[in-house]
């Protein structure tokens, strides 16, 4: 059993232990992580979200970040001073009208980015950017930004990303 830590953190309007994040920390713990979700709920405020992971996390040595829309710049954001020693994010809110300036640069870490064709929340054109920027892996699924349809084609990208930072 390695002792690294998976934090998830979920999207704007959804919960710390909704079914995508429930689904990717049982693949993270049969590899033996540990897993913890931060709970922003009732916070719509990124900076205030950043803060609340920081604070989590803080005492977590070189955690494994993953995000989910908001979740995913939230991790994004807190991954430098976190050393987080990987980023995984699903349909990560960046480069978005009006904010582009607050798209965040990650750690310097392993970066992976999974994200629907028809996602009508995030355009695919923003973690394409993204992806290229920073050299991270991507990928494109046909899918919403939901992605709950897709559950097992993201599951086994989650494993094979944790199964490259053993």
């Amino acid at each position: 059993m390695n002792n690294a830590v998976v934090i998830f953190s979920h999207g704007k309007d959804s919960e710390p232990w909704g079914s995508k994040i429930t689904a990717m920390a049982e693949v993270a713990r049969s590899m033996g992580y540990q897993v913890e979700s931060v709970d922003y709920r009732g916070m719509d405020d990124p900076l205030a979200r950043v803060r609340r992971l920081l604070e989590f996390a803080h005492t977590t040595p070189a955690p494994i970040l993953v995000g989910s829309s908001l979740g995913g710049h939230v991790a994004t954001a807190a991954s430098v001073k976190l050393q987080a020693r990987g980023l995984f994010l699903l349909a990560p809110a960046f480069y978005m009208p009006g904010y582009e300036q607050y798209t965040p640069p990650p750690a310097d870490c392993p970066l992976s980015i999974v994200h629907g064709w028809r996602d009508e929340i995030v355009p695919v054109e923003n973690s394409i950017r993204y992806a290229g920027e920073y050299h991270g892996t991507l990928q494109v699924i046909d899918s919403d930004h939901r992605m709950l349809q897709n559950l097992p084609q993201i599951l086994g990208y989650f494993a094979l990303f944790l199964r490259g930072l053993k």
